[in-house]
């Protein structure tokens, strides 16, 4: 007999499991996550922006088709487990965008709702002779933040 589970990550079009969703902004390493985190969902309510969902088992992950990280730490305030911890001083996450290849102007279409997006000014168009701008990620200036995620019209850009 066919797992029914297996049946329905294929008709939502989950054809693997995600490898290592991303958590919200200071979660504690993963497996420490996992064990700290109730899945009481009061982080998803306190996000402003709703990038947290809970997809996941129960368990918090970032859906930046949603909107955009304000690292408001309202998240954080909200978690009574400690699942959520914020050291001050500490980055919320490592992740950076990336952009692949079926970014418009990758392939000749010219498009800049990233960088427009972009309130720290990482992605730039630098000129270039005889053809379209490409964009450019300046990691030292990304803060994983997401607001280009879902604006790209492709989902070109990703978080890693």
């Amino acid at each position: 007999m066919a797992n029914p589970s297996s049946r329905r990550n294929f008709l939502f079009g989950r054809f693997s499991k995600p490898k290592g969703s991303l958590r919200p902004p200071w979660a504690l390493f993963e497996d420490d996550f996992l064990q700290a985190c109730t899945r009481c969902g009061d982080c998803t309510l306190a996000c402003p922006t709703h990038i947290i969902t809970d997809r996941e088992a129960g368990y918090p992950i970032i859906d930046f088709a949603e909107g955009e990280c304000t690292f408001c730490g309202d998240c954080v305030t909200a978690c009574k487990s400690g699942a959520l911890v914020r050291h001050e001083g500490e980055l919320p996450w490592a992740i950076r965008a990336a952009i692949g290849e079926d970014c418009l102007a990758r392939q000749g279409i010219e498009c800049r709702v990233c960088g427009e997006q972009c309130a720290t000014d990482a992605i730039r168009f630098p000129l270039q002779g005889g053809g379209i701008p490409l964009p450019g990620i300046e990691t030292g200036r990304c803060t994983g933040c997401g607001a280009c995620v879902g604006t790209c019209p492709t989902r070109a850009i990703t978080l890693r």
